[in-house]
């Protein structure tokens, strides 16, 4: 029998999105990096300056990323809704929305729910 999910966890194994905490924020992105999760689920984790603080963005599934054809670079401005919360002991940003340049990008709707399904990561 397998054990049961933690209720603050979404199906990917992240925080759950929590519409209370929600925030804005922008900044300039220092790091892209990959956090594996499992097959076809490894999240896309931006790093991002706003004057002295980093920021930590959790984005979307990287296969999610691909499909839709978003990349992210080092120097690119950014601005990002999200819900703040702490995944050990780090404050990161769960991104619902995040602008770049001309372009809005949706990742979670109004009631903070992953536009991807999880079992794919698509």
């Amino acid at each position: 029998m397998a054990p049961a999910q933690k209720p603050s966890q979404d199906a990917g194994g992240l925080p759950k999105y929590d519409l209370h905490s929600e925030m804005k924020t922008k900044g300039v992105v220092d790091e892209v990096k990959l956090l594996p999760l499992g097959a076809k689920r490894d999240i896309t984790e931006l790093v991002i300056k706003n004057g002295d603080d980093k920021v930590y963005i959790y984005v979307c599934p990287k296969a999610f990323q691909e499909e839709m054809g978003i990349n992210f670079a080092k120097g690119d401005e950014i601005a990002v809704t999200g819900s703040k919360v702490k995944l050990e002991a780090l404050d990161v940003i769960l991104a619902r929305q995040l602008v770049k340049g001309n372009d809005t990008l949706q990742f979670r709707d109004d009631k903070g729910n992953p536009v991807w399904d999880w079992r794919t990561g698509k």
